[in-house]
Order: C-alpha cells, then structure tokens, then sequence
C-alpha cells in the first residue's frame, strides 16, 4: 500500500502539472515546462512531487511554510496565495508560487496544500526577459512578491496582479514592470487551475480511503524516504571508513563555495557545513538558503538505488549549517537572479563531489534573454515582450555510465522551444543548434557534449546572457579530464572600411564645396542639404559590412541590430577514469555490452518523454 500510495500521490501532481500546461499561455510555461508541482502536508512538509525542476521542488517547502505561518486562522476555502520573494522561500523572482489550501469537510482545518511554481518570462526589471546579468539589487530584477492574496473565495484579483506585476516594479529608476502583463496574468490563472486539480484529486483519494488513511500514508511515504537516507549515510560512513567529506569549487568570479560532511553512522544523521563559502557578492549570484536545501535534497534522492518519491522525509536526518552573511544566506534586498540558476548548479556540483558519486556536468543553465519595450519612468511606454531560455551541455560521466550530449543537468529540467515554435513567434532565425563535438572530458567513461545555439535576430533587441563555467572547467573525477568551459560570442555586423568608398566621399565633398560656391542664394542652400543627404544615402546603399566576432563573456548585455546573432557554445561534463581505458569500454559497446549499468534505473520518469508516460497512466 505504501507504494500504492507514493504512486498515487506522484501521479495527482503530475495531473496538476498537465493541467498547468494545458491552460497557460507563455511559450515558456506551456511549450518549455518551466514549472513544478507538488502537493504539502499541513505544517508544509514536501509529500509528493511530480519530476519536475529539482531547484523548484526542494526550495518550495519553506515557501508553503512560511505562507502557512502568515496566514494561519486566515485562510478561507477558496483563497489562493501568491509569493515570489527569496526571503520567503523562493528562489528568484521569475519563479512564482502559487499555493492553495484544502479544508476538511467542516472547512475549519487545513489537511494538505497543492502549490505551482512557474517561470513567468518576464516581470520587469532592468532587462527584458527579466534575467539581468547586472542586477546589483533585487528590485533590478523585477516584480516583488513577499505575500499576497491572489484569489479570496474564488474570486481572481486582477486588479492587484496588474498593480503587482505592472506598476510596482516601474517605480524604481531604470526599471520597468513586466513587458508580458497578458502572460502573467493567463500563467497565473493557469497555476490556480493546477492546484485545484490536484486538490479534487486529493478530495477523491479522501473519499475512496477515508481521511484518516490518506493522512497516514503521506506521513509514511516521508518515513520511508527518511529511512533510506539514514541507510544511504550509513553506507557512505562504512565506504569512506569513517572519514569526514570534503569538497570546493569556484564560480567564475572566484567564489568559493565549501563543504564538509560529517556523518554519524549510529543515528545514520549528517551534517552539511558550508563555512568557509564566499561572502555576499554585489551581483546576481547569491542564492537564498532554499536553493541550498534544494540541492541537498536532490542529491540524496540521486544517490538513492530504491524508488522512492522526494519528499520531506529525505532531510529529516540532515543538519545544515550555512554561514550568515555568505553568497548561500544574503541579505534580504541582495540580489539574487542568477543563485537560482547557476549557484545552484555549484553547490550541486561541490555535493557530488564530496561523495565522488560522479563527475562534474556543465554545472550551468546558459540563460538567455531577449525583447524589448517596457514603462520605464519618465521614458513612453512601449509595449514589447521578453523571452527567456535555457540552453542544455553536457552531463558528467560516472563509474558505469557515459556522460549525456545536450542534456539539462541537475538543478534544471526544463526543454528548449521547438524551432518551428520560436521562429514563428519571435523575430528570429535559428542558425544552428548541434552538439559541440568534444567538449565532453575524456576517460574511461567520457563527459557528454556541450551544444553550439545560433541564433540571428530579425529586429533590434536587448540581448542578455546570464552563465557560469566560462572560467573554471567542469570537473572530472577518477582520473578522468575537465570538460571544456562555454563560450558566449556576438556575431557583430559592422560597416566594412574601404578606401574607394572613402574616395568617392571625398570626391563627393569637394563637388559639394564647388556647388556651395556658386550658389549663394537660400534655394541653392535648401538643394545643398538635400545634396548632402542624397550623398549620405549613397554610401549606405554601397557600404559593405562584414561580420566580427565579439566574446560577451559569462555575463553580458547588448543591444543587438537587426542581422546580428548570439552564439552560445555550452559546456560538456567531465570525464570518469583514467584515459586509455576507453578502448576497453569501446570494445564492451561492440559487443552490445552498453558501456555499463543505467544511471536512472532508481529514479525514471525524469525526462519529458516519460513526463508524458507517467502522465498518461494517471
């Protein structure tokens, strides 16, 4: 029955996420699926959740019970709760949360709550797609949301989520509100139909077993995730002979992110110590505690051979210890866009390092951002839109399994636009998208690939790009080499000097002073400037240009002209093992050995692909 009802719960947040994507809008939500839900007990402890984002559904837990604490005795049926804020337990701020409760028969008590976060593409700020490589202070990244009512009673307050999303954020100088007011408010909706989803189906598994044995099993499931957690520790503790684990990394501005894992293998407890990090940084890279929890939790679950649901119970046995003040635990108004999306993927990084469970994968979301438009203060509002992507690479290689080309790693589980959907809907051409052959780390087991995205716009836009692992290379393990760091390039279109334009110009000037002379008088005046302007259409019409190549770096912005082109070349995973052994292995593959065991033989139904599976027999 235990499994029964892991499944059950599993399959009703994956119902919620169908619905989600049925009804949203933005092509980010409904064609990408940057979104998660899971359902809640009542103090707020993660049950069940669907396999979506990993960095969603770790850090939504302390969202929900903070709400909780909030609104505790206020709640009505019906109501619905709307928070984006860090220190509220959210990630960044394009990640809503949407929360919702469900009432026993009498409507007095809160039995379970379902919750939603999406990825709304933009909700103002400094950039459009809301995702600024810059941002110094979290209002530069947009819309705010500590804690708000989104719908009292079944009514939906629109009112509000314009004054929210719209008005607020433009308040701050050189920031404007969301340039997608249209999409947030339909993804908003559509969020609140996801969480009533899932709770008409809770009702119904309530009417079918009773109250009292829904309740039982969700409290079961997270003993037994508890459980494997301990027996996870304990072998960890017996593998490593008792040694303590320790790991390090570095983004790619220098800081260091650091831990030290002490387990007690008679409790089967651990201790996750992250002192010696890197303090807050003026930029974008802190991440909030939850990201930290989020990462923790994952990598338990990966690391665990039996199929079990991540939930709460995976950290009961953990103590985390984060240092105040450092870029993991930054202050209230730090901003915080990129800890979400790619200090997550360090921290990850440094987790699996310390338990040499794998080598490193691209450890990066590759977050581009484009549009235009806005209602900046003092400036005409221009309606526009944002768009925001994350692009994949390469995935590490471990003891029995070869890295993955082009796939999202960890933190992020997201897809890309269809190219039939992203040219038809936004004023771009896609050059190329391929798998960028060798950059995965060499070894007995080689690193995945990284990918090459090219992308021309057909109009002038703000372009941003938001990445790490362009300095320091993802790590191999066992011997086995780094795989190669990204590279973000401007394909710039640049008037092409020549000395015959720059002659006949010359030649054009001197008529022109001729004709000024004998012409004194306003009428030749009025043609000399008209002359003057017909030469200057000339040389547009026969200048030529030429196209260079511009390194934007990890981090950047730029307003690109009509025919420039980003390119994003991604990273690959490190290698496994010693190099030499690969011919070993090569031979095993010929003679259909595979190359080793499954890594997701304990955890499926991560990819789209089975998303589409699981929902289908729910």
């Amino acid at each position: 029955m235990l499994s029964i009802f892991g499944h059950r719960f599993m399959a009703i947040a994956e119902q919620m996420g169908r619905a989600l994507q049925k009804t949203s809008v933005s092509t980010n939500v409904k064609e990408r699926l940057d979104f998660s839900c899971a359902i809640f007990d009542a103090s707020g402890g993660l049950v069940a959740n669907a396999p979506h984002l990993p960095v969603h559904l770790g850090s939504m837990s302390t969202c929900v019970r903070r709400q909780a604490e909030i609104w505790k005795g206020k709640l009505k049926k019906g109501d619905v709760i709307v928070s984006n804020h860090p220190s509220y337990g959210g990630t960044h701020l394009p990640d809503v949360t949407v929360l919702m409760p469900a009432f026993d028969e009498a409507g007095e008590n809160i039995l379970f709550y379902a919750a939603s976060r999406a990825h709304h593409a933009d909700i103002g700020g400094i950039t459009a797609g809301s995702m600024p490589p810059h941002s110094r202070e979290l209002h530069q990244e947009g819309a705010a949301i500590k804690s708000e009512k989104l719908v009292s009673e079944g009514k939906f307050d629109e009112q509000r989520v314009i004054e929210l999303f719209y008005d607020e954020p433009a308040k701050h100088p050189g920031c404007s509100g969301t340039r997608c007011l249209a999409d947030n408010i339909n993804d908003l909706r559509a969020q609140v139909s996801a969480n009533q989803k899932g709770i008409s189906l809770i009702e119904g598994l309530i009417a079918e077993y009773g109250e009292e044995t829904v309740q039982f099993y969700m409290v079961a499931i997270q003993n037994n995730a508890e459980q494997q957690v301990r027996s996870l520790l304990r072998a960890v503790h017996e593998r490593f002979e008792g040694a303590d684990l320790s790991a390090e990394d570095f983004m790619d501005d220098g800081s260091p992110i650091r831990l030290k894992i002490a387990i007690d293998p008679v409790k089967g407890e651990a201790v996750f110590d992250f002192a010696g990090t890197g303090p807050e940084v003026y930029g974008n890279i802190n991440a909030p505690e939850a990201v930290s929890y989020s990462a923790i939790i994952y990598a338990l679950r990966c690391m665990i051979s039996e199929d079990i649901p991540l939930n709460q119970g995976c950290l009961k046995p953990i103590t985390v210890r984060i240092p105040p003040q450092s870029l993991l635990s930054p202050s209230e108004n730090a901003a915080v866009v990129g800890g979400n999306v790619l200090t997550s993927q360090r921290v990850t990084d440094v987790i699996f390092k310390a338990f040499r469970a794998c080598a490193a994968s691209q450890g990066d979301c590759n977050n581009l951002t484009f549009g235009f438009g806005g209602n900046v203060a003092g400036q005409a509002a221009v309606r526009g839109f944002g768009y925001y992507e994350t692009i994949a690479g390469g995935s590490g290689a471990g003891p029995t399994w070869e890295g993955t080309d082009g796939v999202h790693t960890h933190m992020t589980n997201t897809r890309i636009t269809d190219a039939e959907v992203f040219e038809r809907r936004y004023p771009v051409v896609l050059r190329a998208f391929a798998v960028r052959r060798g950059s995965g780390g060499r070894g007995q087991h080689r690193g995945g690939d990284g990918v090459v995205r090219d992308i021309e716009f057909r109009i002038p836009v703000q372009v941003s790009i938001l990445s790490e692992r362009r300095v320091y290379r993802p790590y191999g393990m066992a011997g086995g080499e780094d795989g190669q760091c990204g590279l973000n390039l401007w394909a710039r279109r640049v008037r092409k000097p020549s000395w015959e334009r720059s002659l006949r110009r010359l030649q054009k000037q001197q008529q022109q002073r001729q004709f000024n002379n004998s012409n004194n008088n306003n009428q030749g005046e009025d043609q000399s400037k008209r002359q003057e302007n017909n030469n200057n259409d000339d040389d547009d019409d026969e200048a030529e240009y030429e196209e260079r190549l511009i390194n934007l770096g990890g981090k950047n912005s730029a307003l690109m002209a009509a025919g420039d082109r980003i390119i994003v070349c991604t990273p690959g995973g490190g290698g496994w093992g010693p190099v030499g052994k690969e011919k070993a292995l090569g031979r095993a593959k010929a003679l259909g050995g595979g190359g080793g065991a499954d890594p997701t033989r304990s955890w499926k139904k991560g990819s789209h692909a089975a998303r589409e599976e699981t929902a289908l027999q729910a």
